[in-house]
């Protein structure tokens, strides 16, 4: 059990030190998204285009609206995961009973 439990701490880690390399060493990189990359595409191809849907807030900063976007993704995850154990857990319950 300590064996699973350090293999864990391992993967863990090694999730975090991956997700936080690029940080460290792309520096003072700009992460754009892929919104903005199309936006550029559109308007390379046609310079005229204005968008017919505007949004109705816009967040005051980069960092809040990708705090609003991780934590929309958590939700969806926490869903997906409550949804995929009741699912297996009702098929190891009907294989049972």
């Amino acid at each position: 059990m300590k064996l699973l439990r350090n293999s864990n701490l391992l993967v863990i880690i090694l999730i975090v030190l991956i997700a936080s390399g690029p940080l460290f060493f792309m520096g003072q990189s700009e992460f754009g998204g892929a919104d903005g990359e199309a936006e550029e595409a559109v308007l390379e191809m046609n310079p005229g285009y204005e968008p017919w849907a505007k949004p109705f807030w816009e967040p005051p900063s980069g960092e809040i609206e990708s705090l609003l976007f991780s934590l929309q993704v958590a939700m969806g995850s926490g869903v997906m995961g409550y949804v995929l154990g009741i699912l297996k857990e009702r098929k190891k319950l009907a294989s049972h009973g």
